[in-house]
């Protein structure tokens, strides 16, 4: 390793890798988080799959079924979404393109993020909506888009920003 590669690998958290190393190790922290949201997206799906199969399916009004079916058309995107990586690993295999992997990987996992929070939410207020009414669904989606707005934007950003500053004192 050069000694511009290791003084640049360390200044940005200390570790001594190349940049093959660190593409590397985050490729496979990447693989981490796939597993963890491609499991979520396939059982969230799988259940929005079932509901159509469902006696009471037949009582959902005009609205509730377009939620529905906005909401397989979501999950199926998400479950798309979070597969595509390994599409994209088997199509730049061994091409020494693992920097852009990563790159479009992390890319990939942000938008399956947000399209999961807007199925998360819109699940939530499509099953609220059937058992305890409209207003109770309409509060239900805000309050799980809020939440997760709060858990998987405001909290990671003040992580990073908490770190940045206890790293610069």
């Amino acid at each position: 390793m050069s000694t511009n590669e290791s003084a640049t690998a360390s200044h940005r958290d200390g570790r001594d890798e190349t940049a093959t190393e660190r593409s590397d190790r985050n490729w496979t922290e990447i693989l981490q988080e796939l597993r963890v949201i491609q499991t979520g997206t396939q059982i969230l799906t799988g259940f929005l799959l079932t509901l159509a199969f469902q006696t009471r399916f037949t009582e959902l009004d005009q609205y509730q079924v377009t939620i529905y079916l906005a909401l397989v058309a979501a999950a199926v995107l998400a479950t798309a979404l979070a597969l595509t990586p390994v599409s994209l690993h088997r199509a730049l295999f061994a091409r020494k393109a693992k920097p852009q992997l990563v790159t479009a990987s992390d890319r990939l996992l942000k938008v399956t993020l947000v399209v999961v929070s807007l199925t998360l939410a819109g699940t939530a207020m499509l099953i609220f909506d059937v058992v305890a009414g409209r207003p109770a669904g309409v509060a239900a989606g805000v309050l799980a888009a809020s939440l997760a707005i709060v858990l998987w934007l405001v909290m990671p950003a003040l992580a990073k920003k908490y770190l940045t500053h206890a790293h610069n004192t």
